[in-house]
């Protein structure tokens, strides 16, 4: 009997460290790198569980022991993350437990998406058409429907969007960016008008955007944006016409070859600022938030009158003969 018993012990302990040793060796494969030996763009498709995700990526190299991961449902089914579905950017040296980690996490393969202050909205629906891995919803709609799916039924959509480089997952809209740039120009817009100084010619937030949008076209030069707003401001109250150029080239819209006539100074658009009195009916671009600040809070001075350089930047005049001494200089010169 006590031999027996001895046998029983025996091989209960070898029973055991066999066990031990299994454990051991699986463990170490669930930590083991996975097969990559370049980054890898895997998408976890909406729905998918967690063995068909571990099959493809079997299937595709990357995971090389499978039943590894298959048994890791069974054992520990509590240690499995839930999945999300989009795209993950593997790299090589994370191991089974780490690439598990990632596929239940938010960090989701992200592209960038820039919208450049300045630009028209009709520019930024042709960027937005097309950008890769964003779902299109908005192509083919007119502007107006796309403001009613916005819920801004019946609003002019230029100036509203903020400029800024948005950060998109596949599988997002293109109506998801719009909206985010949407409430921002909004949220913006109440925020930088509540800072407003107190004698502005501005009646409304929205005048403010179309005056922002006339100061971002007008100077690519950031340092002078509030100087040109106070000339803008000095000509409004004076009754003056604001004579602006990019006003001119909005309402040309598509005719605008990059050349401005005399006979394109006289025509009567909407825009045309040269013709009509006060600032056009909408903005004529995206305003970033510096150009609305200059807007709303302008430099003070006596300058009516600027041209530009050449260089990007601007000569700034207080009387017409200075201005016209300056055109001669820096346009008719040149």
């Amino acid at each position: 009997m006590g031999r027996v018993l001895k046998i029983l012990l025996v091989l209960a302990i070898l029973a055991a460290l066999v066990a031990f040793a299994g454990h051991r060796y699986w463990q170490s494969r669930l930590e083991a790198p996975i097969a990559l030996e370049e980054p890898t763009l895997y998408e976890v498709p909406d729905g998918a569980g967690y063995h068909r995700v571990v099959s493809e990526l079997a299937e595709r190299g990357i995971l090389v022991d499978a039943w590894v991961f298959r048994l890791l449902a069974r054992l520990e089914p509590e240690a499995l993350p839930r999945l999300r579905p989009g795209e993950y950017r593997l790299v090589p040296g994370m191991n089974g437990r780490e690439l598990l980690s990632l596929l239940g996490s938010n960090e989701v393969v992200r592209y960038p998406l820039t919208v450049p202050e300045g630009w028209t909205f009709r520019q930024m629906r042709e960027l937005l058409d097309a950008a890769p891995k964003l779902e299109h919803r908005t192509a083919g709609l007119s502007d107006a429907e796309l403001m009613a799916r916005l819920d801004r039924e019946g609003r002019h959509p230029e100036g509203w969007f903020f400029p800024d480089t948005y950060q998109y997952r596949k599988g997002l809209s293109d109506l998801d960016i719009l909206r985010q740039a949407l409430e921002r120009m909004e949220a913006t817009l109440d925020e930088v008008w509540a800072g407003r100084d107190d004698d502005l010619p501005l009646e409304s937030p929205y005048q403010a955007l179309i005056m922002a949008s006339l100061i971002e076209r007008e100077t690519g030069a950031p340092e002078e944006r509030p100087e040109i707003a106070g000339v803008f401001m000095r000509r409004l109250e004076r009754g003056m016409r604001l004579q602006t150029d990019p006003t001119v080239i909005y309402g040309m819209g598509e005719r605008f070859d990059g050349n401005i006539t005399r006979a394109d100074l006289r025509e009567a658009t909407p825009y045309n600022t040269y013709v009509i009195e006060g600032m056009p009916p909408t903005p004529i671009a995206l305003p970033g938030r510096a150009a609305l600040e200059a807007a709303v809070q302008p430099e003070e001075g006596e300058a009516l009158y600027f041209v530009a350089k050449g260089d990007g930047t601007h000569h700034f005049s207080r009387t017409l003969r200075e201005h016209n001494n300056a055109v001669n200089r820096y346009i008719r010169n040149r």
